[in-house]
């Protein structure tokens, strides 16, 4: 199993329970969003875990290459 295969995991787990429970699945991927920056926090600076979420967030197309990416 990969990092990224728990995570996919993790997540559908969580969505589940969150379902049960009463909770929008946005607020739950936020809530999740927000305990991964809190364990980002631990051992990262702030610039760093900030270029992580903006190279995140200029490569939300699944469709295009990534943007250090040369055709």
């Amino acid at each position: 199993m990969t990092a990224f295969s728990l995570a996919k995991e993790v997540m559908q787990q969580a969505l589940a329970q969150g379902q049960q429970q009463g909770f929008d699945e946005q607020a739950i991927a936020r809530a999740l969003l927000a305990e991964v920056i809190t364990v980002y926090k631990r051992s990262r600076s702030q610039a760093d875990i900030r270029h992580e979420l903006e190279f995140l967030a200029d490569n939300l197309d699944d469709d295009a290459d990534y943007t250090f990416m040369r055709p």
